[in-house]
């Protein structure tokens, strides 16, 4: 009688260990994108990347874990979008012994914002107390081109102050973007380039 059940036992052992070790990696694959931050259905140009789908109905469940998660308020699709840069246009990681250099196209909107933050989403403090710029109070050239450096010591213009982080991110959001509009063409091209200039 014994010997008939054994292979019953064996299935259903079989099914319960494939059961705990699908769980477990769904687990490790959730902990794994909500603490690097990065959702599915995003959209890179450049250095930055964007997750248009984020403040609608059907955003994705890790999103919703990494905004649970991290406390954050997403733009909805009709206030605007938000892209996040962690290294330079040549895809190296910020080093804050560098300066870099922001400059190039910002694709037409009403408002814009470019902020120096942590990597888990919070302000770094510095001496000059600007955590970052506006569109409005940007300096421009007279043919209304900007650049803006961020570095650990004082630079002329446009200077964002790291602070002493020891990592750092940057975050563009863009209001009443033509970005929001179907079909809009998203390129390199398009976004600010981060150039990564002298260092220490």
């Amino acid at each position: 009688m014994k010997r008939g059940y054994r292979p019953h036992g064996t299935i259903l052992g079989k099914f319960l260990s494939a059961v705990c070790i699908g769980i477990l990696l769904g687990l490790f694959v959730t902990i794994v994108v909500v603490e690097r931050g990065k959702g599915f259905g995003a959209i890179a140009a450049g250095p930055w990347t964007g997750w248009p789908r984020n403040g609608t109905s059907d955003t994705d469940p890790y999103t919703r874990a990494i905004l649970a998660y991290s406390g954050e308020m997403s733009l909805s699709e009709s206030e605007g979008m938000s892209f996040v840069a962690h290294g330079d246009s040549n895809g190296a990681e910020f080093d804050p012994a560098c300066d870099y250099a922001l400059m190039g196209e910002i694709p037409s909107s009403r408002y814009w914002t470019v902020t120096l933050l942590s990597p888990a989403g919070a302000p770094i403090a510095n001496a000059a107390g600007r955590p970052g710029f506006t569109s409005s109070e940007v300096l421009r050239a007279s043919d209304g081109q900007f650049e803006i450096t961020l570095s650990r010591h004082a630079r002329p213009g446009n200077w964002l102050p790291m602070g002493a982080a020891a990592k750092f991110i940057l975050v563009l959001r863009f209001y009443d973007s033509e970005l929001d509009a179907p079909g809009a063409a998203l390129d390199a091209a398009s976004m600010p380039g981060l150039i990564k200039s002298r260092c220490e």
